[in-house]
Order: C-alpha cells, then sequence, then structure tokens
C-alpha cells in the first residue's frame, strides 16, 4: 500500500522567545523591545499550548509528518514546541530543522518540524537562501527529507517580504525578487536531482496566487497541463482549490473561508502550496494528491463576528490584557496536502 504523507505550513504569528531570553542579540533586543514589553514566560508557554492543541488535530489527529514554519524567532521556541508536542503526541517524535541565517529586522525565520519516525533529514542539504534587498528580509529555507526507503522530497518554506500596509504596490518588487530566488533554486534543484525530483515550496508569500510574483516570476500557475509539458522548472499552485472551501465555527454555522488571513475585513490567500512537475506528472517518487490540499481552519480557530478571520494570539507590546487574546493562535490558518509514494 502506498505510503501518504502529511505535509503543512503554518504562519505562527510572532512566535518570540520571552522577552528576557538571555542569548537574544543586543540588536534583536533593541529592535523588538517595545512588541515584547509584557512577554512573559508564562505567555509565551501558554502560546506554546495554543498552537500544539491545533498542529496535533492535523492530519485527523495525528499530527502531520512534515510542518513547515515561518515567524519563529530561533530555534530554541522551535525546540520547545517540538518538546510539547511530542508530549501530547505519543506516536510521534518531531524535530525541527532550522537555519539561523536570518536578515529580517524583527529576526524571524522559517523552519520545518519533522517526526523523525517517518522522516530523516539530509543534514548536507539544508540551505538557508538570501533574497537580497536594500532592508532586511526572511530567508528561503530549503531542506531534503527522505522516507525509508530512500525517497527524497525536497522542500523550501517561504516568509516573502510583508506589504507593510500598502495594497501591495509600492512593496511588490520585494516579493517579485523573492519569487525569482525561488524559481532559480527550484531550477538547480532540478538540474542536480533530474526533473522528477518531487520540490514542495510552501509558505506566507504575501501575495494572491494571481499576482505577478507568484505567477512569472516563481513561476506557478493553476493550469496543470502547463506543468505537465513544461522543460523548466514550473510550479503548480494547489491554493487555488482554497477559494471553494468553507468550515464549521464554534456556534455551528458554515463559513466561507475567502483567505487564509484577513486584513480590514477582507480574506487574503497569501498562504499557499506549490508542486513541481516531478509531483504531478507521476513519474518520480512521490504524487500530489491534488484534491487534499486545503485551509485547516478548526472551529475554535474561526472568529465567529463578521468575517471568518483565524483568532489571533497578539503581543502585548506594554499592555497583555488589551493585545494578547488567550483563547487564540495565529494571524493565519495552517494549509495542507497529503503527498503519496509510488
Amino acid at each position: 500500500m502506498p505510503e501518504r504523507l502529511f505535509t503543512a505550513f503554518w504562519n505562527l504569528e510572532n512566535l518570540f522567545a520571552p522577552a528576557n531570553y538571555p542569548e537574544r542579540p543586543e540588536w534583536l533586543a533593541r529592535a523588538i523591545r517595545s512588541d515584547l514589553r509584557g512577554w512573559s514566560t508564562e505567555l509565551f508557554r501558554h502560546k506554546l499550548k495554543q498552537l500544539a492543541s491545533i498542529i496535533e488535530q492535523l492530519n485527523d489527529g495525528n499530527g502531520p509528518d512534515l510542518l513547515g514554519v515561518c515567524e519563529v524567532e530561533n530555534k530554541f521556541v522551535i525546540d520547545e514546541l517540538c518538546a510539547l508536542l511530542n508530549e501530547r503526541t505519543a506516536q510521534r517524535n518531531y524535530k525541527p530543522v532550522h537555519a539561523d541565517a536570518t536578515r529580517d529586522q524583527r529576526g524571524i525565520d522559517t523552519a520545518f518540524i519533522h517526526d523523525s519516525r517517518t522522516l530523516q533529514v539530509n543534514r548536507q542539504e539544508i540551505f538557508s537562501h538570501w533574497v537580497m534587498r536594500r532592508t532586511g528580509t526572511r530567508d528561503i529555507t530549503q531542506a531534503t527529507f527522505v522516507t525509508g526507503n530512500g525517497a527524497e522530497l525536497v522542500v523550501l518554506a517561504n516568509h516573502w517580504p510583508s506589504r507593510s500596509g500598502d495594497s501591495g504596490g509600492s512593496s511588490s518588487g520585494y516579493r517579485a525578487v523573492a519569487g525569482e530566488t525561488l524559481a532559480y533554486w527550484h531550477e538547480r534543484i532540478r538540474e542536480i536531482k533530474g526533473a522528477d525530483i518531487a520540490v514542495v515550496a510552501f509558505g506566507d508569500f504575501n501575495d494572491e496566487p494571481f499576482d505577478r510574483s507568484i505567477t512569472e516570476h516563481a513561476r506557478a500557475t493553476r493550469e496543470l497541463r502547463d506543468v505537465e509539458r513544461a522543460r523548466s522548472a514550473r510550479f503548480y499552485n494547489l491554493s487555488w482549490r482554497f477559494l471553494a472551501q468553507s468550515a464549521l465555527d464554534l456556534r455551528g454555522k458554515q463559513r466561507s473561508l475567502n483567505g487564509t488571513l484577513y486584513y480590514r475585513g477582507d480574506g487574503n490567500v497569501f498562504d499557499q502550496i506549490l508542486v513541481s512537475q516531478g509531483l504531478v506528472k507521476n513519474r518520480g517518487a512521490f504524487r500530489a494528491l491534488s484534491h487534499t490540499a486545503r485551509i485547516e481552519a478548526f472551529p475554535e480557530m474561526i472568529d465567529s463576528k463578521v468575517t471568518p478571520a483565524p483568532i489571533r494570539f497578539g503581543l502585548p507590546r506594554g499592555n497583555a490584557r488589551k493585545n494578547v487574546n488567550r483563547e487564540g493562535f495565529s494571524d493565519h490558518y495552517p494549509v495542507s496536502l497529503t503527498i503519496e509514494s509510488r
């Protein structure tokens, strides 16, 4: 019977170590001092419990085989999240993959959490790809995971430059550069490992599936045949499937999900899953089960007021009572995809 791997991605929204974390670099402590004022060890631990309560529900309560994350400060917070998950999911042994090479101005990284009983990581093939721009930005983390029978899955975790409150216009060039960076490394991976290698690029792209940074620069399309016929690196963008999805909130009301996050009441599909030709042509070691691509919105995560936005946890910024919602999780929903071995 074919082996199935449940993969997911989640923007964990400002998962910082406590304000008094002793190993935080001095420059970073200065940069985020106001945001973390009041960010106690107790609040940090509580947020970890909130995140773990969702992660363990993924994959029908079995937890993911592989989870990409972003907005994590450092390896310490990933280690702590893994330890908590391992306490709560006896059938798993989660380990982190983290390359601490970020140039982001707030010190946040991309990383992976994987079940070492299902997937091993090739430690020689963990890379942090610099997205070059004038100001600091998040790198793209690449890792090669290997199944028990030796099949390779190359995964790239993305967190592209933010819109910084604009509609995407003034900052769009930054995400174009990120898209070109992703496309460049996709092509290099194919050159080294062959056209049939399974490559998944997921993340918070801070752009919609139809934006040029995705379609032209990252070379990701909703047209399956274009990817199947391509002679160079192309991605099939599975996130178009998210637009038809709905979920039940805590009141039992069916809500149409118009995005993976919401800004001023409008839904945005910024969290996306892109798969390579090798995952759709059924010639490589894996194939993507496209129909499984989805937003993971559990009832307790959904704001039941006006829009079905994810309930965020927040940061204290000097007033935890006002700015932190202890019943929240993140300002993004997770997204997921099941991959099957051939």
